[in-house]
Parts: C-alpha cells; structure tokens; sequence
C-alpha cells in the first residue's frame, strides 16, 4: 500500500467510525471489535489503528489493557463539565463575532438552519447532526479565534455519542428548531447580549435531556 493510500484508508475509515458514533449505530460503551471492523472497512489494522488513537486523543474513545477499544461512556460530572466549559467559550465566541458577522455570513447561518429544519421534520437524524455542527461551528468560527474553535470542537466531539439519542426524540427535534429560530433573531438583530442567552437556554435543555440518558 502507497504512503498516500495509506493516509487515504485512515481517513476513510476515521470518517466512517465518526460518522457510526454521531449517528448512533455505535453506542456509549460498546466495545469496537478490531478484526470486525477492518473487515467491514476493507483496510488493514494500521490505518484502523490509527484512526481508533485520534478518537481516543479527542475523548470518544477509550483503551482498556487487555480488553480493547470501547465508545467512551460519560459520566453526569463529565457531561456537565463540558457543557460548562462549552457556555464559557460560546459566550465569548458570540461577544466576538456578531460585530464580524458580514450579510454573507447571516444568510448562510439561515440557510443551514432551514437545513437543520428539514431534517428534523424528515426525522433524518443524521443529516441533522452534520447540519447543526455546521451552523453553530459557522457562527463560532467567525469569530475568527481558531485556538478557541478548536476547543469547543474538542468539547463537541466529546458529546458526539450522545447526540443521536437526543436528536432521536421528535419533541426534542422540535424544541431545537424553535431555538434555533431565535438564535436566528438575535443573529439578525446583531445583539450578543440576546444571541447568548439564547445560546445559553440551548444547551440548558440539552443537559436536562442528556443528564436523564447519562443516568
């Protein structure tokens, strides 16, 4: 196998292990079976491997000696943290960038949440899932503070597991896309003060939702 072929299968493979966790055909705890696995990916355990480290490195997996990989089980303290952590620089992530934010970017906000709201409606979760990241991280990353986007997708990716169960729910797929209605308000009134508390109660309601699964 070529080194480029090589890069080529790990990156395949890591976007279809990410792609299984969000969508929740790979569930908190579940052990990952390697054989299984480069089996179904037609690859090889190097790049496997490898792919399985960078979901370790980033939390949505764990090694256990002796036993293996498993899909990380958080706690209700390690939800609760990352959703604090997340609120923190969200905020600031906000405060920043709707005094950026061109007509360009509030126009593709919209787009993506009608995205979001056509999935919901279809019950298509994965689409929904790709669809928020995009809109919250387009709205995060014009703030134009890398070091701080790449944390609070740390923080995302940590949640990923669970996000399908949440999304699975209708009620909760409803209540998103009225949030994300007045996140879109306040995007378009460009008043932070608003955008973050509006922020604020979204993920209050994710953590009630998550904190019941997680118990």
């Amino acid at each position: 196998m070529s080194h480029a072929t090589h890069i080529t299968a790990g990156s395949v493979v890591l976007a279809e292990l990410r792609r299984a966790i969000a969508t929740g055909e790979l569930t908190p705890g579940q052990q990952l079976v390697q054989e299984s696995l480069a089996e179904r990916f037609g690859v090889s355990r190097v790049p496997l491997r490898e792919a399985l480290q960078v979901l370790e490195a980033e939390g949505q997996v764990v090694h256990q000696v002796h036993r293996g990989y498993f899909i990380t089980e958080l706690s209700l303290p390690d939800l609760i943290e990352v959703y604090r952590l997340r609120a923190v620089l969200e905020a600031e992530a906000a405060r920043v960038a709707v005094p950026l934010l061109t007509d360009d970017d509030v126009e593709a906000l919209a787009e993506l949440a009608a995205r979001i709201e056509d999935a919901s409606e279809a019950g298509e979760v994965g689409a929904m899932i790709e669809a928020n990241r995009a809109f919250h991280f387009t709205l995060i990353d014009a703030a134009a503070m890398p070091r701080l986007s790449r944390l609070v997708a740390s923080l995302w990716d940590a949640t990923d597991v669970y996000r399908s169960v949440y999304y699975g729910s209708a009620t909760n797929r409803e209540r998103v896309d009225h949030e994300h209605a007045s996140i879109m308000a306040a995007i378009r009134n460009r008043n932070a003060t608003t955008l973050i508390g509006e922020l604020d109660a979204h993920r209050e309601h994710a953590v009630a939702e998550l904190s019941a699964i997680v118990r």
